[in-house]
């Protein structure tokens, strides 16, 4: 696990003041998932990076590409790493053959480009494949002034479970984490 995701405090949290109180809160739930997920060695879906193509000599360019940078579990909102590291969902395509061109649209044609890349990659063909996700700093401060899909307001983890959602529709953290987990645990059984 890592060291944020153990503690679950960042850097400004004080031990006995209330922001350091939330912080391990949040870190004790996300302890207390991965455990439960581990023990029922419940599914996890790729984590990687998108590297776009690029040039490298003369005329030859190098494919887009996926680089694998870890396991996870999606719980909604967010991707628990097998490390216990928290991220925002980013996006997610599917490791399969993307076929022929099909210049239907733009948007289409770059979601055939993410397919391309997963299915040259070292990924299971037809695996999930997870990118662009950010990390979630578990920083007092930072979540206080956050817009994302986790929060804290008055000393309360919460989150935001769509990117709309306005703040008098957040909800508890701790129970949306252990509610995704049930239904991930419910899902690999």
């Amino acid at each position: 696990m890592s060291e944020q995701g153990k503690t679950g405090q960042g850097s400004n949290a004080q031990p006995g003041d209330d922001r350091a109180e939330v912080l391990a809160v949040i870190g004790r739930a996300l302890a207390e998932a991965v455990q439960s997920l581990r023990r029922a060695d419940a599914a996890t879906e790729a984590l990687a990076r998108f590297e776009p193509p690029r040039r490298r000599a003369l005329l030859f360019t190098r494919e887009a590409q996926m680089v694998p940078i870890g396991r996870v579990w999606r719980l909604g909102v967010f991707l628990l790493g097998t490390d216990g590291t928290l991220y925002a969902t980013g996006h997610t395509t599917r490791a399969v053959d993307p076929r022929h061109p099909g210049y239907q649209s733009v948007s289409a044609e770059e979601r055939r480009g993410f397919r391309a890349a997963a299915f040259r990659g070292p990924f299971e063909r037809g695996e999930t494949v997870n990118f662009d996700a950010e990390p979630i700093l578990l920083d007092a401060e930072v979540l206080r002034s956050s817009v994302g899909a986790l929060v804290l307001r008055d000393d309360s983890a919460l989150v935001r479970w769509s990117p709309t959602a306005p703040d008098d529709a957040l909800r508890p953290f701790a129970g949306y984490l252990a509610e995704r987990v049930g239904l991930l645990l419910d899902r690999s059984a």
